[in-house]
């Protein structure tokens, strides 16, 4: 990964500069301790995983903060969950100095919990997902995301025209085949993609969710998580997965929430602010890395992927990653997402709404877009008055579908 720059690094910095602490959250192997050593190699690491420094640190906390009061990189943090408690006091003892602390983790659950009862307003959470299209073609951020620093308007598509006069398409499915975890992803020794997603998916499941989870059945986790990759980008029922796995709808809904706050697995909730009576509640949900649902649905190369029943699901899931992974690197304020879906069939596949707006999503494989299937997005525009909707696929250049429908290709981003 050397030389290879992250899109929110910036964001990082910015964070830094506000707070005394910034907590980096982050799937296994996403990148987390290169950025953190890379954005600041004078300031000392410790690993939390390492018994060494573990014993160290926790020997005698407020020695160890004596001597390390600021410029520290505190890496997989949620092996030491008595930290949180103990840097409270260490930051509030000189509570206006900033840019103190980076410290990194893996798991959601734990460390949001710790965070949020003992440094409320003392730091700074950032996600970072595995690598961005854009950054493994050491690319700077698309123009895309420019738009949500301000309120939506019509005139964000004229600025997005403009953005992409000079782009030029260019073929994501070798992006999308090997997906974004920086080791496999960059590496091009020959079959080293799949002996690294196989040694990754054990460690995850017999390692780290064994340490989280020590009363979890592994294998019936392990068939769960495999399910999961054939469920991608799906509205997810848990009664059928309990009946398919032989496992309660409570087992199911617990394994759901494991994989969530380990960042495998995206919960996408269904948009709520509708008038429509008739609107599905069900979640949606995402594996995260395209190359990891490759790998457990068997794909090895391109014309496996374009020949797959599940290409449209594997689209669809990259997509709004890479649209959640953009949106992650700017200074927004708060931002959610969603999908829209009635009992009648009416779908959008993703809705972001923030301070910027509403901006409904629909994600299509194919190059052309048939007039009949921009129907939804259409009436969801009039219901809630909004500026403009847009259609994310293969095409090869941005353009106007209709009045209020943009066309952007997927290489845009």
């Amino acid at each position: 990964m050397t030389g290879l720059k992250r899109h929110c690094e910036t964001k990082i910095k910015l964070l830094l500069k506000q707070f005394p602490a910034v907590i980096l959250l982050g799937v296994r192997q996403c990148g987390k301790t290169h950025l953190s050593k890379s954005l600041y190699p004078k300031w000392k690491y410790f690993d939390l995983e390492n018994s060494k420094d573990r014993d160290f640190i926790t020997r005698d906390f407020d020695f160890f903060f004596q001597e390390h009061p600021k410029y520290l990189i505190l890496d997989e943090a949620q092996e030491t969950p008595e930290l949180f408690k103990n840097l409270r006091g260490v930051i509030d003892q000189n509570r206006k100095q900033n840019n103190r602390f980076l410290i990194t983790g893996s798991s959601s659950t734990e460390l949001i919990t710790q965070a949020s009862d003992s440094l409320t307003g003392r730091t700074a959470l950032l996600e970072l997902g595995t690598l961005k299209m854009s950054e493994i073609k050491k690319a700077p951020l698309s123009p895309f995301f420019k738009i949500f620093t301000s309120p939506l308007k019509k005139s964000s598509l004229n600025f997005l025209k403009s953005a992409f006069l000079k782009n030029k398409a260019f073929d994501v499915l070798p992006l999308l085949l090997k997906g974004g975890y920086p080791d496999p992803c960059l590496s091009k020794a020959k079959n080293y993609f799949n002996l690294w997603m196989k040694n990754y998916f054990d460690s995850y499941v017999n390692r780290d969710i064994r340490k989280l989870y020590p009363r979890l059945n592994i294998l019936r986790f392990q068939r769960f998580i495999s399910m999961l990759s054939e469920l991608s980008g799906t509205i997810i029922n848990r009664s059928q997965i309990g009946r398919a796995l032989d496992l309660s709808e409570v087992t199911i809904k617990d394994y759901l929430n494991i994989a969530d706050k380990t960042f495998l697995w995206r919960h996408i909730p269904s948009f709520s602010k509708s008038k429509k009576k008739s609107l599905v509640k069900q979640p949606k949900g995402i594996l995260r890395d395209s190359g990891l649902i490759n790998y457990l649905l068997d794909i090895k190369t391109k014309e496996q992927l374009l020949r797959s029943p599940k290409m449209g699901q594997i689209f669809e899931s990259f997509v709004i990653e890479e649209l959640i992974k953009g949106l992650n690197c700017k200074a927004l304020g708060r931002w959610a997402y969603s999908y829209y879906r009635t009992k009648n069939g009416s779908e959008i596949d993703l809705i972001l709404e923030g301070d910027f707006g509403l901006l409904p999503i629909e994600i299509k494989f194919s190059s052309f877009v048939e007039n009949r299937s921009l129907i939804a997005l259409n009436q969801f525009i009039k219901e809630q008055s909004l500026p403009f909707g847009i259609v994310i696929n293969n095409s090869k250049e941005f353009k106007m579908l209709s009045e209020k429908v943009a066309q952007i290709p997927i290489s845009f981003l």
